[in-house]
């Protein structure tokens, strides 16, 4: 996979609407059919009672320009709302419809969010993850609070930053019913909630390619945050102080909390973007794999960090082809998968004295850009591929043998690489897909595809006999990076991209 970095005519502070609906209309064209029909409404003939019943013809004549009229009107209402529902039905897909012209931008559908707010960022960020709290779990009251961290790709390395913000005051998205008058008061009241975004930075001399946050954090209390740095150099930070700073007026941050508590220097100044850590070991086990193949692992002993001088490494011809992305196993604390740039999945056991694969399976005739760990279903794994396919794999029909297994589901409906992948950690049938093609899918592997609604909406909208019965929504963001699900806010979903931030919930999930 090539370095995903972002475009160079992206404009600071700027922020394209995310993903329209599919059946929407512009308002302004909307508002200009409806005005249209209160004029027609209004529309009287002047000279309907000037004229008596003086003669048979007259009274002939005036009954069927009467009739005419009405006809006429009857038909240019029935055209008028032809179009319309013709519009109305069609889908919008950024990567399969029209491109936007030059003065058009995506606007987001109210209806089809329960929650969309867009964060601008000082740069452009390739990754972002979420930090547990101690706000609750299955949290779906609103407003909403938050905790994130990210960091930066500046113009100038230098300049760039590791940030970690709360937003908090995230209100629900308003979806105004004009016939509704008994919610108006409370719906005037939530119109005043502002969003409010704090934050708190660190320093950072170059750009981070992944960040990801220890999950065990709300419980110990050490907010374990891991950079991969294009530098080559892993650098452990513990956020709990600024996670601190948000909910403590006046909390001074030490400036120790400010540098990095243990620095990884085995990848060399080989740079690379497999990072994870590990869900079942809570002192903090931390997996670090580059562009060269090689994964070290890195332990917390009593007193400090411990990387393993022998990196894990692929014995085939093409040993080098760079690690991709590292799951931890959500079931066995000593097992772990990685993807690869020669297009195949390994599962590694920690414990390997020879420190190579146990599995290897060709998972695509391109690089494997990103792979997830179902946390519901431990035998279940997911892959994101360069050519825009992915796949969910049965870990149970993986062998170290010759035989080749299937996908128990693979699609091929990105029309660019896959940047992201990410199972639902609430939810063992949701999926959720970011791709170069500016979009994020969420996918539900549950549904058949000989469902009789599915098949009776693809009958009645030609849009859709191509696109898989299992897709569930299309978001547009802008070289869209990273996707997060939030573990304690059922179907929120973090996403980043060259505009910033998106945080966003939808009605589907």
């Amino acid at each position: 996979m090539s370095k995903r970095s972002a475009s160079e005519d992206i404009e600071s502070g700027s922020n394209s609407a995310a993903r329209t609906s599919a059946t929407a209309l512009p308002p302004a064209k909307t508002a200009q059919l409806e005005g249209d029909d209160v004029e027609m409404g209004d529309f009287e003939d002047p000279y309907g009672d000037d004229f008596e019943s003086d003669g048979e013809i007259i009274e002939l004549d005036s009954a069927e320009e009467d009739e005419d009229a009405e006809t006429g009107d009857a038909k240019m209402e029935e055209e008028e709302d032809q179009q319309q529902a013709q519009q109305e039905s069609t889908l919008y897909l950024p990567h399969k419809s029209k491109p936007l012209g030059p003065d058009e931008v995506l606007e987001a559908d109210p209806t089809v969010y329960e929650m969309l707010h867009n964060v601008n960022m000082p740069w452009p960020c390739l990754t972002v993850d979420i930090l547990p709290d101690a706000l609750g779990n299955e949290r779906r009251s609103y407003p909403a609070s938050l905790y994130v961290t990210t960091a930066t790709q500046a113009s100038k390395s230098k300049d760039n930053e590791l940030i970690t913000m709360k937003l908090s005051s995230l209100a629900k998205t308003l979806v105004k019913d004009e016939d509704d008058e008994n919610n108006e008061d409370e719906d005037e009241d939530d119109e005043h909630v502002d969003p409010i975004m704090e934050s708190e930075t660190i320093p950072l001399k170059h750009t981070t390619n992944r960040i990801r946050v220890s999950p065990h954090a709300a419980q110990t209390g050490e907010y374990l945050t891991a950079t991969m740095s294009e530098n080559g150099e892993v650098y452990i930070y513990d956020l709990s102080a600024q996670y601190k700073a948000f909910d403590t007026p006046g909390y001074m941050i030490p400036k120790t909390a400010k540098k990095p508590m243990h620095t990884i220097k085995a990848h060399g100044n080989v740079e690379g973007y497999g990072l994870d850590w590990s869900p079942l070991i809570s002192t903090g086990a931390l997996l670090s794999g580059d562009c060269s193949g090689r994964v070290y692992m890195t332990s917390r002993t009593t007193s400090s960090w411990v990387t393993d001088k022998t990196p894990f490494c692929a014995s085939s011809s093409s040993s080098n082809a760079s690690v991709e992305d590292i799951q931890w196993s959500t079931a066995e604390n000593t097992v772990f998968a990685t993807g690869d740039t020669d297009g195949y999945v390994r599962i590694w056991d920690t414990r390997s004295k020879k420190h190579k694969p146990a599995i290897s399976v060709a998972a695509s005739n391109t690089d494997v850009n990103v792979i997830s760990w179902c946390d519901k279903i431990n035998y279940l794994l997911a892959s994101g591929h360069d050519d825009g396919t992915w796949g969910v794999w049965d870990l149970r029909s993986f062998s170290a043998g010759p035989t080749k297994p299937s996908p128990v589901a693979h699609y091929d409906f990105h029309k660019s690489a896959i940047t992201s992948i990410s199972f639902n950690p609430l939810d063992e049938s949701i999926v959720a897909v970011s791709s170069e093609d500016n979009t994020v899918t969420l996918w539900d592997l549950a549904v058949e595809a000989d469902d009789e609604e599915i098949s009776q909406q693809r009958k009645e909208a030609q849009e859709l006999h191509d696109i898989p019965p299992q897709l569930l929504f299309v978001h547009w963001q802008r070289d869209v990076k990273d996707v997060r699900w939030h573990k304690q806010i059922p179907g929120c979903l973090v996403s980043t991209g060259g505009d910033g931030l998106n945080v966003w919930k939808t009605i589907s999930v």
